[in-house]
């Protein structure tokens, strides 16, 4: 497994939760609330599969279960949630490429991912729209981005997430609760969409859950490097 600086290249800040991490694996259900909406992030994966902020590892058991056993990538900033998914990675038969790296600025070739997978992770990233031009560079044309995503809600929900916002990003890792993640995916010119859902999942202020795959297109007119 390989391991990189998880510094942010705008401000060189380290990403770091400690106690974040350590409570995730304690006191978060994952596979009983979104487990489901996990194996729908993996089914049928195969090829060349890149995991953007793994966090604690919680996809590579799906993964694992895939029928063709992939080549699993996965990349997660803050080094508490990374030895998560290591030690998650060992206990698996699926070898797993762990790095330290951001989404905005990831450390592959283009073309070179027949899967990207964001998994409740675009809330915590940074600059969002970097991360997404790094998404379709590193797609091949054909290649699918699926994603499980919470969003900002409608009418007094979303007032109440934009105010809880501050406080709520500094108690958990980072994470935005009013994040319009699903309008940047489809409203990016490299991408068409396959299919996208609410799923009826999830508590207030962390809903809507939406879950969808994007191809990424074979002549793309964005500004993909």
């Amino acid at each position: 497994m390989a391991d990189s600086n998880p510094r942010c290249a705008a401000g060189d800040r380290m990403i770091s939760h400690p106690t974040f991490a350590a409570l995730y694996d304690r006191f978060v259900p994952d596979r009983f609330l979104i487990g489901p909406h996990r194996e729908y992030l993996a089914a049928d994966l195969s090829g060349r599969v890149l995991d953007i902020g793994a966090g604690n590892g919680v996809m590579i058991p799906y993964a694992t279960d895939a029928d063709d056993t992939p080549e699993y990538h996965a990349i997660e900033p803050d080094p508490h949630m990374r030895r998560r998914a290591a030690r998650e990675a060992r206990g698996t038969g699926l070898e797993v490429h762990l790095r330290g790296d951001r989404a905005e600025s990831l450390p592959y070739a283009d073309d070179s991912f027949d899967v990207v997978l964001s998994s409740l992770v675009f809330c915590t990233i940074a600059d969002p729209e970097t991360a997404l031009e790094e998404f379709a560079r590193v797609l091949r044309p054909g290649g699918e981005l699926r994603f499980l995503e919470h969003v900002r809600n409608d009418g007094w929900r979303a007032r109440a997430q934009d105010a809880l916002t501050p406080l709520w990003e500094r108690a958990a890792g980072g994470c935005q609760l009013n994040r319009e993640t699903v309008e940047r995916f489809v409203g990016h010119d490299a991408f068409d969409v396959l299919e996208i859902e609410r799923v009826t999942v999830g508590v207030f202020p962390v809903t809507p859950i939406v879950r969808g795959r994007l191809r990424r297109r074979r002549a793309a007119t964005g500004s993909i490097r």
